[in-house]
């Protein structure tokens, strides 16, 4: 069964770049993007390096330049090329890396017949490593295909389309309550341990802001009222000149992977940092939830809590450290989560791009509170 499921996700991530030309496969607009080809040859590296070479007997390790190549941030593994230079790399060849992700296929196909009852979660490890990045492909793409003249369209069918309804306060009595994951499901290590914290009684939204409520905070000159920001996310709004979320134009208007599309006011608004989501939650009068408000609330209400999973991921208040009793696990996959524990945000929930089956309610995501193009919304709290 954990070989099926493998399986299937090794083949979405080929799925995902069959509507794209092999010039996209090496657009990388910002530092902070990745190109597709890199992706597909990033994920094939985990399995190759964490998985294969160790446990499987005979199986030859991949050239010692494409690991240096597509190592990420893996510093117990050695050397790695420079992040913000991966769409320099016209080579391997995309036919090359497809190749590669054969062979190393057929090496997970061949090991995971009879597995080492240890290696379970490794292989779980990587797949939901490989959805990850599945996810940011996607990201990184509209990115890079919104910077060019031509607007390309990625797939017509790839648009978030949901009107959300009338939104009201759900309340939560607060008073201390368990947060983190629990049971024998596959999750990060950053999710746990499980413990206690003490909630004070809130009220969150039933639903996320939308992109009209945020035009009403523009037209009341959010960008412009230095009262209702950050200091640092009023510098960058004055270094960077932002006036409005990341792929909004100047026509009601917005970019997506199915193209330049009308703007629907119902829509929840998207793609905007942190210090967007804070500073429209204190022009209206109210805040961001804390993490654990988030997770509690989902427990208490449930379905009522809509737009939770498979809309956007959800900004919080919460700064992104390590839970109560927090160890990182030994080795290089240590660094997996635990040493980005400092100067990044967690959102909650999921979003569109999110692979099925992907989502839980403990996902802690994570991203600099700068970060504007992610699929990212807003859920308020009070």
């Amino acid at each position: 069964m954990l070989l099926d499921t493998l399986l299937a996700v090794r083949r979405r991530s080929e799925a995902l770049i069959e509507p794209l030309e092999p010039e996209d496969l090496m657009i990388q607009g910002m530092a902070d993007a990745s190109p597709p080809k890199w992706h597909l040859g990033h994920t094939t590296w985990f399995f190759d390096t964490f998985v294969l070479q160790p446990h499987a007997p005979g199986h030859k390790a991949c050239d010692a330049l494409w690991s240096y190549q597509f190592n990420s941030y893996y510093e117990a593994v050695g050397d790695r090329h420079p992040r913000p230079q991966r769409g320099l790399l016209s080579r391997p060849a995309i036919c090359a890396v497809l190749a590669w992700r054969q062979r190393v296929d057929a090496g997970l196909e061949e090991l995971l017949q009879n597995p080492p009852e240890d290696l379970t979660a490794l292989v779980e490890l990587g797949l939901h490593h490989e959805q990850q990045h599945q996810e940011l492909l996607l990201m990184d793409l509209l990115d890079g295909f919104h910077r060019q003249p031509l607007e390309p369209t990625y797939n017509p069918d790839a648009e978030l389309t949901l009107q959300m309804e009338p939104d009201q306060w759900l309340p939560c009595p607060g008073g201390l309550v368990e947060i983190g994951h629990q049971g024998d499901g596959f999750h990060f290590d950053n999710e746990t341990p499980r413990h206690r914290v003490w909630l004070e009684p809130f009220e969150l939204s039933s639903t996320l802001v939308s992109n009209g409520s945020y035009a009403a905070f523009i037209a009341d000159g959010g960008y412009q009222r230095a009262e209702l920001w950050m200091s640092e996310g009023w510098a960058l709004i004055q270094q960077h000149q932002w006036q409005a979320p990341r792929y909004w134009g100047g026509d009601n208007d917005e970019f997506t992977l199915a193209g330049r599309r009308r703007r629907d006011p119902q829509a929840p608004v998207r793609h905007l940092s942190w210090f967007e989501a804070d500073a429209y939650a204190r022009w209206s009068g109210t805040r961001l939830p804390t993490e654990a408000e988030w997770e509690h609330a989902y427990g208490v209400h449930g379905s009522a809590m809509e737009q939770a999973h498979r809309v956007l991921w959800q900004w919080t208040s919460s700064a992104y450290s390590p839970y109560p009793g927090f160890l990182p696990v030994e080795g290089a996959i240590g660094e997996y989560n635990g040493k980005f524990m400092s100067s990044q945000m967690v959102l909650r929930g999921s979003s569109w791009l999110t692979p099925p089956g992907h989502e839980r309610d403990t996902y802690r995501n994570f991203f600099q509170p700068a970060s504007r193009w992610m699929a990212a919304g807003i859920r308020l709290a009070r």
